[in-house]
């Protein structure tokens, strides 16, 4: 059923002439980059399938007909190996422990490899993959990449990036919004998930930011033409009127 989705239904079943999810786009559109997420939670059948492409650059779908995956780059992400090292990560996610400021690696400085180097890191992350994939599979694979973990600086980055989305929108009923050092500090430590990366962010700052505007602005804490300081009080993100916008 899985693969009968992506190379199409065999004749005489429901969907035959539909055509595969995969293999019709890219018979459509042979120049393409396909992108198959947390490939590792795939069926068995589905690897299978994918030895043909990597191999022979083609498909055989279900019509019988061979679609041509020569100019399709095929992308591939694995959470395989993570657990081992964020659960150790998890505790120190604080960004407050550094252990050696010479490490170019940023994340790994902050400790966030569960106390190894990016290079261990990478080794263990290697090993966890081998033991999960066939090496038929893995030899077809042209190049690994070992993502770095986001560390503090990265993610302050992603927050401005994040809350001047929010700025843009509220700037439409004539208020500013600043965020103090503190507030992008909290943020961040909130929304940052050793296992799953800066992903709840977004969701953190709707919560911690946007509703607590809201709130604001129907209390009447702030109003058009002035600015709004979001800041840090304690563990809770806090919205307050900083004065009139300059002209």
């Amino acid at each position: 059923h899985d693969v009968s989705k992506l190379i199409g239904s065999p004749p005489g079943y429901v969907g035959y002439d539909e055509g595969g999810q995969l293999t019709e786009k890219v018979r459509r559109h042979p120049y393409s980059v396909v992108l198959f997420d947390e490939i590792e939670k795939a069926h068995p059948e589905i690897f299978n399938s994918m030895l043909q492409v990597l191999d022979d650059g083609r498909l055989t779908d279900g019509k019988g007909r061979v679609v041509d995956f020569k100019n399709t780059i095929i992308i591939m992400t694995s959470n395989i190996g993570a657990r081992m090292l964020t659960s150790a990560a998890g505790r120190k996610i604080g960004f407050s422990s550094v252990s050696d400021d010479k490490d170019e690696d940023e994340a790994s400085r902050e400790g966030l490899y569960g106390g190894k180097s990016y290079d261990e890191a990478k080794a263990v992350v290697l090993d966890e993959l081998k033991k999960a994939f066939s090496p038929e599979f893995i030899n077809r694979v042209d190049e690994i990449v070992f993502f770095r973990m986001l560390g503090r600086d990265s993610l302050i980055k992603i927050v401005d990036i994040l809350t001047a989305q929010v700025s843009k929108r509220v700037k439409d009923i004539g208020i500013e919004i600043r965020l103090t050092d503190d507030a992008k500090e909290l943020l961040a430590k909130k929304g940052y998930d050793p296992q799953y990366g800066a992903r709840p962010l977004r969701r953190v700052i709707q919560s911690m930011v946007e509703d607590n505007f809201s709130e604001a602005l129907l209390d009447g804490v702030i109003k058009a033409g002035c600015i709004a300081e979001v800041y840090a009080d304690g563990d809770e993100i806090k919205i307050r009127n900083a004065g009139e916008i300059e002209a």
